[in-house]
Order: C-alpha cells, then structure tokens, then sequence
C-alpha cells in the first residue's frame, strides 16, 4: 500500500463558492416574493434581464482572458451580482438601465480587478450607484405598492413600461404609473418642514411600521439574512452592526426632535435597509474579515446611511455607504486583527528583530 501524504490544511469547509451563492440565492425568495407580491412583475423581468446580461458579460470576458467559461459561470457568483442589483432597481425602470448597470458591474467592478476575491469593491452596488448616479429620474421611480401582485399594473402594462420604445415614452408611462417610495417623500416633506404626524396620514405611509409594502419587504429579507446565518454562510457580526449603527443614530435625532426625525423602526423596515444589512455589506470580498472588524465595519456603514439619508441628496444611502466602508475595510483589518497564537499583542506586519 502506497502512503499518501497531503500538505495543510487538513481540513475543509463542507460549502463550495457554488453551495454557497445557491443558499444566498435561495435566501433572496422571501424577499423576491414580497416584491411581486407589492410591486407586480416588473422585479422577475428585471432579475431575468439582469441575469441573463451578467451570464454573457460573464461569458464574454472569461473567454477574452482565456479562462474556462463553464469552470467560472458554475461558481453562480454572477447570478448573485445580478439578481442583488436587480432587487435595487425599480421594477419598471426601462431594460435598458438594467442591462447597462449590470454590464458595468460585471466588467468593470469584478472582472477589470481580476474576477471573484480581487474585487475591492461590492460589484452590485457599484453598478447601481452609477445607475443613480448617471440616470436619477429612472432609478428613483416605482409604482406605487399595491399588493395583489401590482394587478391595477398588470403583465401588459408592467411590459410596455420596461420595454418602451423611447425615453418620451419612459417619461409619460412614469406620469402615469410611478409614485414616491416613503424614503422618498419623507425626505421631501420634512425639508419642506412637515411634521412626521402629518405624513403617516398619506397614503404611501400606510403600512405595517416604514410605508405600504415596503415594511413586509424589509421583513422578508430580514427572514432570508437569520436563514443565512442560521446556514453560517454569514456571521451576525455585519447586519447586527449595520443595524445597530442606524438603530442608535435614528433614535438619538427622533429622542431628540420626534416631529423632524423618523424612527429607527422606520429606518430599519423602509427602504433597502433589510437587503443591504444581510445581503449586500455582508460580501467577503470587500468586508471586513475578523469578527470585531465586521461588526465596527457594518456599525460605521448604518451611521453613513443615516447621515445620508436625513442630511445628503440621496433618500436612500445603503449603496454609497457599503461603498465607502469598501474602501476603509483593510484599514479597518489592519487594527482590529485577532492576537496570533503566542503573541500578547495583534500582530500587524512589523517584526521585532531578535536581541
């Protein structure tokens, strides 16, 4: 019998990158299924559309860098990227938003910095803030939620909408259907000094806690992140943080000036909030990696969001902060690292000469 004898480390983690985007994917349903349900078809056209373009770009430059096309593409880790940034997309933004955001992402936020693991950025969330960036009136306007799966909307309406033939009709079929998301109006209202009192007596307000739909939205997703934890494809460390840093800002301002100030329940179930605490900060590439840096890395991302949110230009921040925190996450490393094995202090880089 020969003995055969194999190099460390000797042990392994049950998940493969594939195991894992499919749990994340799966984890995404609850989510997805509220956005039918409030919003109507338009977000399965958009996750279609976007998938669809993330596996040709996917294709187009793995064969460019000659790589074996089929080996990458059953990593899944270009379904993630689109089906997260079509989640952010409003259901009937025109195919073209969709199909052009998630071709920057795919090509220049992943593939120009090497591929999976060499991106120092979260590839969804760069290709939605240059969405936002580069096309504001098409990236800020949903229908308005409905329930029933958008059926005063319907497939027909839902389709002339995304596949219009031209921007005028973009800009006539939005007068006609579109409506503002409560972030939206809430930052419209109060810096039109509104009191909050008076805005959850409008319409796109009522709902559960944070607007109609978007709170059952937010809940869901919410199911998805503790089944990813559950699952330990994440640590609690990045949504506890990212919670708690929006949560303890949120309640100082309301504490402070309830009638200008939302809730944190409002901040916590509005919005994207629920889809980037679990979803999006929780990336490995671009996160932190010890335990104390992720949870001081997603803190720092929830006090962005709300700064962003109540002082910035954007109702919405959860992409610009996750983004910003990118670039802080290997200054973030550097000093939280854990004490190596036989050293009283983290070991950061710098050796002692031996006296």
């Amino acid at each position: 019998m020969a003995f055969i004898s194999v190099t460390s480390p000797h042990s392994h983690r049950a998940n493969s990158t594939a195991g894992v985007m499919q749990q994340l994917l799966l984890a995404t349903l609850p989510g997805v299924l509220a956005l039918f349900w409030f919003f109507g078809w338009g977000i399965l056209v958009q996750i279609t559309l976007s998938v669809i373009t993330a596996v040709l770009c996917e294709a187009g430059i793995l064969y460019l860098r000659k790589k074996p096309i089929a080996f990458y593409l059953k990593d899944y880790s270009a379904v993630v990227t689109a089906v997260l940034l079509a989640l952010a997309i409003p259901p009937i933004a025109p195919w073209w938003i969709v199909v052009i955001g998630t071709s920057f992402a795919m090509v220049f936020a992943k593939h120009l910095y090497g591929g999976l693991g060499s991106n120092p950025f979260n590839p969804a969330m760069v290709g939605y803030a240059f969405l936002l960036i580069s096309f504001p009136l098409q990236m800020t306007t949903w229908l308005p939620s409905e329930g029933n799966f958008g059926a005063s909307t319907g497939v027909e309406n839902t389709l002339q909408l995304i596949f219009s033939s031209s921007p005028a009709d973009d800009a006539s079929n939005y007068d006609a259907f579109s409506g503002a998301t409560p972030l939206d109006e809430l930052k419209t209202q109060l810096d039109l000094d509104q009191s909050t009192d008076i805005l959850q007596q409008q319409d796109v307000f009522k709902g559960f806690i944070a607007g109609a739909g978007w709170d059952w939205v937010n809940v869901a997703f919410l199911i998805g992140g503790c089944f990813l934890i559950w699952r330990k494809i994440i640590s609690w460390h990045i949504p506890v943080g990212f919670l708690a840093g929006l949560g303890i800002l949120a309640a100082a301002f309301s504490l402070y000036q309830p009638a200008q100030y939302a809730s944190p329940l409002f901040h916590w179930f509005g919005g994207g909030c629920m889809l980037g605490a679990f979803f999006i900060a929780t990336d490995p590439v671009s996160a932190a990696t010890s335990d104390k840096g992720r949870f001081i890395y997603g803190f720092l991302i929830g006090l962005l969001i709300y700064i962003i949110r109540t002082f910035g230009g954007y109702p919405d921040a959860v992409a610009f902060a996750v983004l910003l925190l990118n670039l802080a996450a290997p200054t973030i490393d550097y000093y939280t690292q854990p004490r190596s094995y036989g050293h009283d202090k983290p070991n950061r880089g710098t050796a002692k000469k031996d006296s």
